[in-house]
Order: structure tokens, then sequence, then C-alpha cells
């Protein structure tokens, strides 16, 4: 009975895990929806014809603009000192691949993945204490040790879906991209031209690559370092392979229409390819459902009316004997 309290109390845990990161991340989203909070408030103030003070300004903000927000950067800064250089630069490329959810950054990164496990090893610890039949400390003691290393892992777990996630559909938009492309480009359209299209004509991953790609090259970035930086964000070979490919058209004077239409009929036999994969994978991971869930019950109800037959019979024969 313990032990299916403590799978409860477990599951408990790592939903309320996922619940604390999807709600730090939404109100880190929620600052970042105006590019200044407290310009837009004071210009807020300011069509009302009110005069405010500076205090009075913070205030108006979101609690989580105010509270929770300086917490985890506090939190982050603070980790950050005893932080090898390596990991914080490898979890700002994490997230630069992730698309920058919530526009985290990795000082708030690895306050998330200090602050999910102590929450949940003091919950732990507050439920033990209020239960009637408190655990033995040996047990505790390696429940706490679990739900720590479970807490401390599951932000990054979490930061490799959403890049897994984007990645994906980056390569699944990318043919049709590409198919737009040429066709801007064969219509007379210049190349940036033809990206500021597909940027306005879709709402992905992929259209909010070009976007920022534009911008950039409009700030005064060159057009190739604004794509390989691009395919730097993005983390894919067929990106890669396709960035390398314009740029060395444009070197070489080839004509870009041509290498576009080479590009998009090779992006179409690659997703053609990752779905056949998909295919082939599909009865192999349909085994484990099929040997713990379908299977059982299929034995039970052909196995069950046999038992209960046999169970009649038995003490019959058993009973008959000299």
């Amino acid at each position: 009975m313990q032990l299916v309290v403590g799978i409860l109390l477990l599951i408990l845990l790592l939903g309320g895990a996922v619940t604390l990161v999807v709600l730090g991340q939404r109100a880190i989203a929620e600052r970042d929806e105006k590019e200044d909070p407290l310009l837009a408030r004071l210009a807020e103030f300011s069509e009302r014809g009110e005069v405010v003070s500076l205090e009075q300004l913070e205030l108006s903000q979101p609690f989580s603009e105010r509270v929770i927000i300086p917490i985890l950067r506090k939190i982050g800064e603070f980790s950050a000192r005893f932080t090898p250089q390596k990991v914080i630069l490898e979890t700002n490329r994490k997230l630069e691949l992730a698309g920058n959810p919530g526009r985290l950054d990795a000082t708030t990164f690895l306050a998330f993945r200090l602050i999910v496990p102590v929450v949940l090893i003091g919950f732990m610890i507050l439920i033990n204490s209020l239960s009637a039949a408190p655990w033995p400390l040996s047990r505790f003691s390696l429940v706490l040790l679990l739900v720590g290393f479970v807490g401390f892992y599951m932000p990054q777990l979490w930061l490799t879906s959403r890049i897994n996630a984007r990645q994906k559909e980056v390569r699944k938009a990318m043919p049709d991209a590409l198919d737009l492309l040429t066709i801007c480009v064969e219509a007379g359209l210049s190349f940036d031209a033809a990206m500021s299209k597909v940027s306005e004509k879709w709402e992905n991953e992929l259209s909010l690559a070009f976007a920022r790609v534009i911008r950039e090259i409009q700030l005064g970035k060159l057009q190739r370092e604004a794509l390989r930086d691009m395919a730097d964000r993005l983390g894919i070979p067929e990106m890669t392979s396709f960035v390398a490919a314009v740029i060395q058209s444009q070197q070489l004077g080839v004509s870009i229409a041509k290498v576009l239409r080479i590009q998009s009929d090779q992006m179409r036999i690659r997703r053609r390819q990752r779905a056949e994969e998909e295919a082939h994978k599909a009865p192999v991971k349909m085994i484990l459902p099929m040997a713990f869930l379908i299977f059982p019950s299929i034995m039970i109800i052909l196995l069950t009316p046999a038992l209960l037959q046999i169970m009649e019979v038995l003490p019959s024969v058993f009973g008959g004997g000299p």
C-alpha cells in the first residue's frame, strides 16, 4: 500500500514540476510580449493624462514581472558563478536551437533547474511529515534522491523536446517554402524579397527564421552571414546544405531559381524518406503496447472461461481418488 501511495505521490510531483516550468515560461513570455513594459505603461498613463511616480509605475506591472522573474534571474546569476562557462555556452546554444522559448536566457534556465528539484523535495518532506505513517528514513532518503534527480533533469528534457519539435516543424515546412521561393524568384523577385514573401505567407518556425534573416540584412549584415547564422540557429543538415547551395550559386553566378528547384525536389525526397522511415519504425514501437496492454487482455478473455471450468472439475477429480 505504501508503494502505491509513493508512486501516486511521485506522479503528483512530476505533474507539479511540469506545471511550475510551464507557469514560469508563461510568465517570461508575458513579460516579453512587449518590448518595454515600462514604456508601454508610461504611454498608457500619459494618454489618460495621469501623472505617476516611478514606484507607482513599477507597482502597476504584473506580479510575475515584479517578483517571479527577478527572483529567477538572481538565482540564475548566483548559480552561474559556480557553473563552468562551457555549460553556460551549451545552454545558450540549446536555447537558441529551441527558438528561445519565452525568451529564456541561460541564467534563468539554470535557475529553473535548481528551483524545480528544491520545490519537489520540499513538497515530499511536507507530505511525509503530515502523513500518519511516515516512511522509514532509508526509503524516504531514496525517494528524495530520486525526486531531486528527476526534478533536476526535467527542464533539460523539456528543452530537448522543444528542440526536436522545432526542428521537425522546420523540416516539414521546408519543401513548401522552397517551392514558394522558387516561384517568387522565377517571377522576377530577388532572393531577399522571396524570403520576405515566405515569412508573410506562413506562421511557423521557418517563416520566423526567414523574417529574422531579412531584419538582420536590413540592419547591415551580409546576406551570406545572415543565412549561415540562420542555419546555425536551426541546427538541421537540410538547412545547412540549402544555405551552402544558395551561397555557392551566388558566388559562382549560377541561376538561383534552378538551384532552388533542385533543393526543393531534394527536400521532398528527404521528407518522403523520413515518412517511410517512421512507418518502418511503427511495428517496433507497437511491441511494448501489444505486449503489456493488448496481449494480457486477450489472454484474460480467452483463458478465464477455461480456468473456471478447470477449477470446477479439479475438486471432483481429486476428491474421487482412493
